[in-house]
């Protein structure tokens, strides 16, 4: 059973190997935030977070454009182009990104799915059901982390993606995202203020600030301790229990059962199946 024996790491960047340098801009659209990083070789060179919505392919060129500006690659016709790959669990936004990474790049992006993933075994009753970037947070653990293993992925859902001894996608489990759950509370409950999402002083609130703040961060803790716990039993093995998405950093220090924070990871699992799929 899983339990963590010593403070939770930060995940190391790979080193480039060398003469291998090519440039790769991975894209990941969640419903509440994208994420763009540029690799240079296996090196995640630059990184950032951008809130998700429904901009035009033109829009989106523009702001490529200028991340990619101010990270010394060029964009001009004869310039340096990235090549492009695009992980998305948000139908109505992928056509529009998928338009603007390849204008940028001059060919369409690899896009991650249980085809382009070919390497990894998918248990799922319907393979094509498994959200992308759950498929590269699987490709990712297995090779960085090694298996059996467990992603729980801190986003506008928290998942849980189990992959099993031998390298196979299992399945796993999908629960409501931390702050997901918390602005459902603070918009139903007309008395109860938002506050900001830090680690209180005590589980033992004496203000409703510190007893909103235990609850929301506390509870979430404990909920991925009870997942993870259940689903080792059930995987009959101690898996390595990887944290990624937005909120890893906040909550997976509270966690008992988390081994590493990797915020990177699902694009990393981007860039894996991009590289062999090429």
């Amino acid at each position: 059973m899983p339990s963590r024996r010593e403070p939770v790491k930060e995940s190391k960047p790979a080193r480039e190997k060398p003469g291998d340098a090519r440039e790769l801009l991975a894209v990941d659209v969640g419903n509440s935030e994208t994420v763009v990083g540029l690799f240079r070789g296996p090196d995640l060179a630059f990184q950032w977070r951008l809130t998700s919505g429904r901009l035009t392919a033109d829009e989106i060129g523009l702001t490529l454009e200028t991340l990619l500006q101010r990270a010394g690659v060029g964009v001009a016709p004869r310039g340096r182009k990235p090549e492009a790959a695009l992980c998305s669990v948000a139908p109505s936004l992928t056509l529009a990104w998928a338009t603007a990474l390849e204008r940028l790049s001059g060919r369409p992006p690899l896009e991650v799915s249980s085809e382009t993933a070919s390497d990894l075994p998918i248990r799922y009753h319907d393979p094509t059901a498994v959200g992308a970037d759950r498929i590269a947070n699987a490709v990712a653990a297995r090779s960085l982390y090694g298996t059996p293993a467990i992603v729980v992925d801190l986003g506008t859902a928290t998942t849980f993606d189990c992959v099993s001894r031998e390298g196979a996608y299992l399945g796993g489990v999908i629960a409501p995202g931390v702050m997901t759950s918390a602005e459902e509370l603070f918009r139903r409950a007309a008395r109860l203020p938002r506050v900001e999402l830090r680690k209180p002083a005590r589980a033992l609130g004496r203000t409703t600030e510190e007893s909103l703040q235990a609850g929301v961060l506390w509870g979430a803790a404990g909920q991925v301790d009870a997942l993870v716990r259940r689903l080792a039993i059930e995987m009959r093995g101690t898996p390595h229990v990887i944290a990624t998405g937005g909120l890893a950093h906040l909550i997976a220090p509270e966690c008992e059962t988390i081994n590493v924070v990797d915020e990177a990871l699902t694009l990393k699992g981007i860039r894996q199946v991009w590289e062999k799929a090429r």
